[in-house]
């Protein structure tokens, strides 16, 4: 069994890799939701990662993730047994032409989100519930407030936040401080062995781990890093099947990035390991404790990707 990662002045402790399901009810639903799920579960992983958007981008099903979850906790009688996050104030995302920049974190949005995700993931209460979004013209008091309220009402147990400017959240933590507040017990950001060569972001209201975000996550272990896109979106596993010409057009595809897909398949035969375990190995060797985020087609891949664990990497190897 892999090393629990633990959050400090918490209960929270997790199998070192989270459970993303953005794909819930496209690539996996039903009976292969609770293959799934419960393959993950009996492996050792207990950490399950959705928000209240997924995957509202594809027509016509709202809230198909949660959906997904809801209905195998039901089935299953599990929830004991996980640790439960969600996510609210996405902007609205359910077509093309809709603009991310137009922020939905008032207090009346976040209400919305969360009566939402309580009654399709069927539960009373989520373990860590998360700001998907931040909106820097808001106050952090107000933002502070609306989460101890939530967490008054018993709808959450600890609240987080994703794609956050290392400034907002020290601004937050400091409010929280002021205020005897726990505060975020974890941060959502992307990172990846790509990142520091990526050609430009799809979407420029995604915050990548930056130079700021890592100071502030090693000198602070009290908010967990959850690192998402942690397998770059596919890049590596492209390259490893069809090369140079498969990737051409990606926007992780630079000179630098060739490079790195060299030396990510160099190091699978190194290790007799797969691509997955040597991107998710990566996060091994960060200078504070990462609990990735994997979101698996199917339970082969799950199953290959939370065996990185057994896989002995040394810190070398990821210095790109």
């Amino acid at each position: 069994m892999a090393n629990r990662i633990s959050i400090p002045d918490t209960n929270l402790s997790m199998f070192p890799l989270g459970l993303g399901t953005a794909g819930a009810g496209i690539d996996w639903d039903g009976a292969e939701a609770d293959e799934l799920l419960d393959a993950f579960l009996d492996l050792g992983g207990n950490l399950i990662d959705t928000a209240r958007i997924y995957s509202d981008w594809i027509p016509p099903e709202i809230g198909r993730s949660e959906r997904v979850i809801g209905e195998w906790l039901q089935r299953s009688g599990k929830r004991e047994r996980i640790i439960l996050m969600t996510k609210g104030g996405h902007p609205r995302f359910t077509s093309p032409s809709d603009d991310l920049h137009i922020s939905r974190m008032t207090r009346a949005d976040m209400r919305g989100d969360i009566e939402l995700s309580l009654t399709a993931l069927h539960v009373e209460t989520i373990d860590v519930y998360f700001y998907h979004r931040d909106n820097p013209a808001q106050p952090i008091a107000e933002e502070i407030e609306t989460m101890e309220q939530f967490k008054q009402e018993g709808k959450l147990r600890y609240y987080a936040c994703s794609n956050w400017s290392a400034a907002r959240i020290r601004e937050a933590d400091a409010y929280c401080q002021a205020n005897g507040y726990r505060g975020f017990v974890a941060n959502e950001a992307l990172l990846n062995l790509g990142l520091k060569y990526l050609h430009h972001l799809p979407d420029d209201t995604l915050l990548p781990f930056d130079a700021d975000l890592f100071s502030y996550h090693a000198a602070n272990r009290r908010n967990q890093a959850m690192p998402f896109m942690s397998v770059a979106s596919g890049f590596f596993h492209l390259f490893a099947a069809g090369g140079e010409e498969a990737v051409k057009n990606n926007p992780y595809c630079t000179p630098q990035n060739i490079r790195v897909a060299e030396r990510c398949l160099a190091l699978a035969a190194k290790y007799n390991a797969s691509v997955s375990q040597v991107l998710l190995g990566f996060f091994s060797h960060q200078p504070f404790p990462c609990v990735p985020l994997y979101g698996p087609q199917n339970v082969a891949q799950l199953i290959d990707a939370m065996g990185y664990v057994e896989v002995n990497f040394e810190p070398g190897d990821f210095a790109i």
